[in-house]
């Protein structure tokens, strides 16, 4: 069963937007149901449940939908009932509250998974603390069973909701991986080309390519969870095929980058040389420019259309320029440069060309798609469950995750102690509240979660006012609905928007409890600011800096690097599964992005405990280089083996894996003060491999290995400069924790409203 594709292409909303507006229906729909069994008293205690759960529900497969959905049910209705039977005890009261908050960030164990289910028990506190305490046995488990029904109620429908729209949200997972895909394109073009008389400097480009490729991995991540376990799902195998193709395609976009800035034909050649780079650059905007046009056309339910001209005019312009550059007087070092950046080109335009062609419909005759193995991209789909082990890898002091734990207990204590003495305690959850969604797990989260609080708390006091003047509060029912639904679309996507929703939210369910109490807008605006202040504070207490976890993350990205240069280092074999690659692949990218995460965050940290960045940097800079040559070389030895010495060949790479093993190796390496054994990059060969200047096979086969040797001087080169910046960094770092898992989730499962 289906939505009518009129209705789902027609809506043109983003994959938030389509899941806003069905946990707002998914609210009504449980006040709908529950209002005539028990009246309005029922419906709201009923809404509450719903709400519960309702954090949980967000764009996944129906299976994994229906398991967080009704984790979260049990989690929200359990906290509920637990706070409500301890309410007129004030030192239970307190004890529960440390333990429902300690017990909620040490979900955070698991991961990003958790991320949302793991506010749930405090949501349910904070909205318990609200009744009035003293609640006897019969009227708890009144209560207990009408929260019960409505997050099962939810669970319901967030099941029915999921599989209803899971089509669309494929397509939309898909058209973002692409979206993202041509912002990097686009902005490594920038990059790339020449600079512009008078522009200003940009952003770093080191800082540029991590920011968008921090958003692609995301996105890439999304778009496997929702389309490899529906393999069988009809149209899902060409969305999958498009979707390896962009994984190659950012590949091939870092192979293009490599060896532009050693591009110089001569002084007397100098204005070929340009037109020649802004030609690549230009192919790379177009190919931004056609993703795009395939994203747009994947959002509005409009066929995907193969562009075979545009890519064969970009592939004329290329060889135009190439035969131009390769002009009179071009030195045959120059001239194997050339060769080699169009014919990058060309592998863009290629992969181009397979993607659309995997989304375009079929011809009459055209051979069915390859069915990718499913075993094998299940392999690639981010692990669910709540397993023992990782939450047991996290009790102990050195682990962040914990001292979290610990510190958002106690800050919620004392902000629930705090409120009852201040003299405008009619809702001293509220104070509760703004400490829980302020503090986060580093001080750069929580910084930026303070000022978007405060802001968005002011917006949203002015917006119920309006509301108030315009006497619009009588539907305070359907506007409550309206701003729960917002306030979830947006909590990972733009928090500002969801802080105004929340307070809204907020004011209306205080408004609708209490009619004669009005709105109560001061003593909101005093509690955000005053837990805003009191979870900047508590960031202080058993913080966790990023230096503490700096030699576990270096640690990972020189051991993800070993692993892929293992698997790169070898020839290729027809029948030789790629599987460990590709697995070694997203290990490092994922690796990486953790280290871009903590230059980020270290920046905002005291000074004392600061991260030297241009070190980082530094280390960021040579990884992202040595990546950029692994996939160049696994491109040179998949495109060219044919024409190679295969036992010449596997003996280069035998040498430089055996050199690598040492500077890759986390407790090996350079010393900080050490010079790498080479100091320059390796000069481009003399003769071009794909003119070979022999008539024998041999001629072309020893071109074709100075080529390589230059590619395995550059990986060592860079494998060098690593070692030392890490060893540099090693130097600055505490022990590393015994804790595997980061020490916040991303920024994607930031949980709170």
């Amino acid at each position: 069963m289906q939505l009518p594709r009129w209705l789902l292409a027609g809506l043109h909303l983003p994959t938030y937007g389509l899941n806003g507006i069905s946990v707002s229906l998914g609210l009504a729909l449980v006040q709908l149901v529950v209002w005539p069994l028990g009246g309005a008293s029922a419906a709201f205690v009923a809404a509450s449940g719903a709400i519960y759960a309702s954090l949980a529900d967000t764009p996944l497969a129906p299976d994994r939908t229906r398991y967080r959905v009704f984790t979260a049910a049990l989690v929200g209705t359990g906290c509920s009932a637990l706070v409500l039977a301890v309410a007129a005890h004030p030192v239970l009261l307190a004890l529960t509250i440390a333990l429902i908050a300690a017990a909620s960030c040490m979900a955070l164990a698991w991961g990003p998974r958790a991320g949302a289910v793991s506010f749930v028990g405090i949501l349910a506190l904070v909205f318990s603390l609200a009744l009035p305490p003293g609640m006897g046995l019969p009227a708890l488990a009144q209560h207990t069973g009408w929260t019960l029904l409505g997050a099962l109620v939810y669970l319901a429908w967030a099941s029915l909701a999921s599989r209803l729209l899971q089509p669309r949200l494929r397509t939309l997972a898909l058209a973002g991986s692409l979206e993202t895909l041509a912002a990097l394109l686009q902005s490594r073009s920038r990059l790339l080309g020449p600079a512009e008389p008078g522009a200003l400097p940009a952003q770093s480009p080191l800082q540029e390519w991590l920011a968008h490729q921090a958003v692609l991995d995301e996105r890439l991540q999304a778009a496997r969870d929702l389309l490899f376990p529906a393999l069988d799902k009809p149209g899902v195998p060409a969305q999958t095929q498009a979707l390896l193709q962009v994984i190659e395609l950012r590949d091939t976009l870092l192979v293009s980058e490599l060896d532009l800035e050693s591009l110089d034909l001569g002084p007397h050649a100098a204005a070929r040389a340009l037109a020649l780079r802004e030609t690549l650059c230009g192919t790379m905007e177009q190919i931004a420019l056609q993703l795009a046009r395939v994203a747009l056309a994947l959002q509005f339910g409009e066929p995907v259309v193969e562009t075979r001209g545009t890519v064969a005019d970009l592939r004329g312009q290329l060889q135009v320029q190439q035969k131009i550059a390769l002009d009179d007087g071009v030195s045959p070092a120059q001239q194997e440069l050339v060769n080699a950046l169009v014919m990058r080109g060309e592998h863009m335009l290629n992969d181009l060309a397979r993607l659309q062609a995997a989304l375009a419909a079929p011809q009459p005759g055209q051979p069915p798609l390859p069915v990718p193995d499913r075993d094998e991209l299940q392999l690639f789909v981010s692990a669910e469950g709540w397993p023992l082990a990782a939450l047991k890898s996290q009790l102990h002091l050195a682990s962040p995750v914990l001292r979290h734990a610990l510190r958002c207990a106690v800050a919620l204590t004392c902000a629930y102690v705090l409120a009852l003495w201040l003299p405008w305690a009619s809702h001293p959850h509220w104070l509760v509240l703004s400490v829980a969604v302020v503090l986060r797990g580093n001080l750069e989260q929580t910084l930026v979660r303070r000022d978007a609080r405060m802001a968005g708390t002011l917006i949203g006091c002015l917006v119920v006012m309006l509301l108030a003047a315009l006497h619009v509060t009588a539907l305070s029912g359907l506007l409550f609905l309206l701003a729960a639904g917002v306030a979830h679309a947006f909590v990972n996507r733009r928090y500002l928007v969801t802080a105004i929703a929340a307070t809204v939210m907020a004011l209306l369910q205080a408004h609708l409890a209490q009619p004669e109490a009005g709105f109560g807008v001061a003593e909101r605006l005093a509690d955000t600011v005053l837990g805003a202040l009191l979870a900047w504070g508590f960031s202080f207490v058993l913080p966790w800096w990023e230096h503490r976890s700096l030699a576990l993350q270096t640690g990972r990205v020189r051991l993800g690097l070993a692993r892929l240069a293992e698997q790169v280092l070898r020839w290729p074999l027809p029948p030789q599964p790629e599987l460990p690659l590709k697995l070694a692949r997203r290990e490092v990218y994922d690796s990486i992005g953790a280290l871009a995460g903590m230059a980020q965050r270290t920046g905002v940290e005291p000074r004392a405990v600061r991260l030297p960045i241009h070190t980082l940097a530094s280390l960021l800079v040579q990884s992202h280089v040595l990546l950029a040559q692994l996939a160049a070389l696994r491109r040179l030895l998949i495109y060219r083996h044919a024409q190679m010495d295969q036992a010449a060949t596997e003996a280069a790479l035998a040498r430089c894996a055996a050199h690598l093993g040492p500077l890759l190796t986390v407790t090996a390496g350079l010393l900080p003060g050490d010079p790498p054994r080479q100091s320059a990059n390796p000069p481009v060969p003399t003769a071009p491999p794909w003119s070979p200047l022999a008539a024998d096979g041999d001629g072309e086969s020893a071109h074709l290995m100075r080529w390589l040797q230059r590619r395995l001087d550059l990986i060592e080169l860079a494998a060098q400069r690593l070692a030392a910046a890490a060893e540099v960094l090693k130097a600055v770092a505490m022990p590393a924790p015994r804790a595997s898992l980061p020490a916040t989730p991303t920024k994607s499962a930031d949980p709170g409203p």
